[in-house]
């Protein structure tokens, strides 16, 4: 048993131009949506745009609504292209069997401006939409008729038609022409740069051999800072150790000095401790600062034994020293860790600029064999478009015979240039023959709206064949046309609901007929704020509304008779 086909299951819309609250049961097949003008039947596909990530406008908003919403549930894939961008938003799709999960998506709209979307319950940014709706959705209205009008545009469609050939080719390509552009450019860089670049590397190892040359270490500065200062104050230093040594131990005989008087003291306490034993304490006390000052006494001699006789040479020598680390801090410092740290980098910059020669070769020859491969990638690719585009155009104008445009041909026309663009170096056009005999014309100057519609039509027909769409909306693709015409539109909106689900918006009945689903977008008036509704017709009702669609009459006689055999015409056709 098969499961739920791909598709929109179900719309609601709140607060949305006219529309208040009102819910669109959609499913396969094909649904046609249909209603008074004014009704809000355009509203429907506003609110469809905003869930494919379009512009949010809060002109959309309902007077005196606070919010528009839109929501959405489909039905996608369990796995693929939609499930994997769901999972990258940390959304999570809700399996509901034979392959197929449920995907809800909604976005609301503050009067203030302010948009929120979530996809399969989080909150997720429009780009999330936009890049989801590229899988899901094609619609095809009034702007998307502009947009067929461009090269870039009528080029996709071909690609669509030529399938996994071209596919395949150009994503080749692409690799290719991406590597061939980066290099190229790094290429020019480096041959722009190469004088510039000479003169820095020259420069650079002329700065690196002076600071290798002085070789300074780390926190040099600061220790020959402080030793210049001990040699500069070699005579105050030994004037001092000097004083200090002969206060505490006198060389002259009979001289007071500290020692001696420490001496006289422990021997004094020492003499009166049988006395008092708290003398005894005392006279311990004494002796200890005794020892310690003999013990400063040895520090203080060896201190002056060791004060450096040639003081005033080595101050030279590190004045000197400081002098040349000097040079070095006013070049490439302030402090000598920027010295060291300019030197590093330096290094390396210095490799980098000795490999320029090589470098230059290398990429030399890596872009000639780019662009070779990438013209013979858009040669190929060429060929491809080429074949492709005589089927297209044959499948187009077959198409074409059964939507009152039978003296109509489309050419796609593909010439190459020189320059390789993103996409191979083709400019497709598709061209509008509109009798035999007659100077095709681009299709954009050659088709009136009408005619570019039912072209637009014959080339999603002829699509689905090689590359369906989940879902395809069709906004007044009846424009223009009537009659025998519109029930082959009619035909062929319902032969593509074979493959994709399609909802359009239509006012005519021929059209409408063929659907499997039928929609109208009920106009209601409170005596002041219009406020439309949908319903969902079947039996009676969907005659009337057909009736009313092709004389304005929903109850009269012969209307609803000429209504029941539309009905039954496209039944039996399908």
């Amino acid at each position: 048993m098969s499961g739920p086909r791909p598709g929109i299951e179900e719309i609601t819309i709140r607060g949305i131009g006219v529309i208040e609250d009102a819910v669109l049961p959609l499913g396969p097949g094909f649904t046609a949506l249909t209603g008074e003008t004014g009704a809000g039947k355009t509203m429907v596909v506003t609110a469809l745009g905003l869930l494919l990530g379009g512009r949010a406008d809060s002109g959309v908003l309902r007077a005196g609504a606070d919010r528009a919403v839109a929501e959405a549930r489909w039905i996608v894939p369990e796995h693929g292209a939609v499930a994997d961008r769901v999972d990258e938003a940390g959304g999570e799709l809700e399996p509901v069997g034979n392959g197929t999960a449920e995907l809800l998506v909604s976005r609301s709209l503050s009067a203030e401006g302010r948009s929120r979307v979530a996809v399969a319950g989080r909150s997720v940014p429009v780009g999330v939409l936009q890049a989801l709706g590229e899988e899901l959705v094609a619609v095809h209205g009034q702007s998307e008729q502009l947009r067929l009008k461009s090269p870039a545009a009528q080029r996709e469609l071909l690609d669509r038609f030529a399938g996994a050939p071209l596919g395949e080719l150009l994503e080749q390509y692409t690799h290719v022409h991406r590597r061939f552009l980066a290099d190229r450019t790094e290429l020019e860089r480096l041959s722009a740069e190469q004088a510039a670049r000479t003169a820095e590397a020259v420069e650079l190892r002329t700065a690196l051999a002076e600071i290798e040359g002085v070789a300074p270490q780390p926190e040099e500065d600061v220790e020959l800072a402080a030793l210049a200062e001990r040699l500069g104050a070699q005579d105050e230093l030994r004037i001092a150790a000097a004083t200090a040594h002969e206060a505490l131990s006198a060389e002259d005989v009979g001289a007071t000095d500290a020692l001696s008087l420490l001496v006289e003291a422990r021997r004094a306490l020492e003499r009166a401790a049988p006395i008092d034993p708290e003398l005894a304490a005392l006279a311990e006390t004494v002796a200890s600062v005794a020892s310690l000052a003999a013990d400063a006494s040895s520090d203080l001699a060896s201190y002056l034994a060791g004060l450096d006789p040639d003081a005033p040479g080595r101050l030279e020598v590190t004045q000197q020293r400081i002098n040349e680390l000097g040079v070095l801090l006013r070049r490439y410092g302030p402090a000598l860790d920027d010295v060291l740290a300019f030197a590093d980098a330096g290094g390396r910059r210095l490799l980098e600029l000795d490999a320029d020669p090589d470098r230059i070769e290398t990429l030399a020859v890596q872009v000639e064999e780019d662009e070779r491969l990438a013209v013979e990638l858009a040669d190929r690719m060429t060929e491809v478009r080429r074949e492709a585009a005589e089927r297209l155009g044959s499948a187009v104008t077959a198409e074409l015979a059964d939507l009152a445009m039978g003296t109509a041909a489309v050419l796609v026309e593909v010439t190459s240039r020189d320059e390789l663009t993103a996409t191979g170096r083709d400019v497709v056009q598709l061209l509008l023959q509109a009798y035999p005999g007659a100077e095709p014309r681009p299709i954009g100057r050659g088709a009136s709206g009408g005619e570019l519609s039912r072209v637009m039509l014959a080339l999603e027909v002829v699509l689905a064949g090689t590359d369906p769409v989940p879902t395809f909306v069709f906004d007044e693709v009846d424009a223009g046309i009537g009659g025998a015409a519109a029930i082959e539109v009619g035909k062929r909106l319902a032969r593509l609901a074979g493959t994709s689900q399609v909802i359009a918006v239509t006012h005519l009945a021929q059209v409408a007929a063929f659907a499997t689903n039928h929609l109208k977008v009920l106009k209601g008036s409170d005596g002041g704020v219009t406020t439309s509704t949908v319903q969902r017709l079947t039996g009676e009702e969907r005659t009337a509304e057909m009736a009313r669609l092709l004389s304005g009459l929903t109850t009269s006689e012969s209307a609803l008779a000429h209504a029941q055999e539309l009905l039954d015409l496209a039944t039996d056709a399908s």
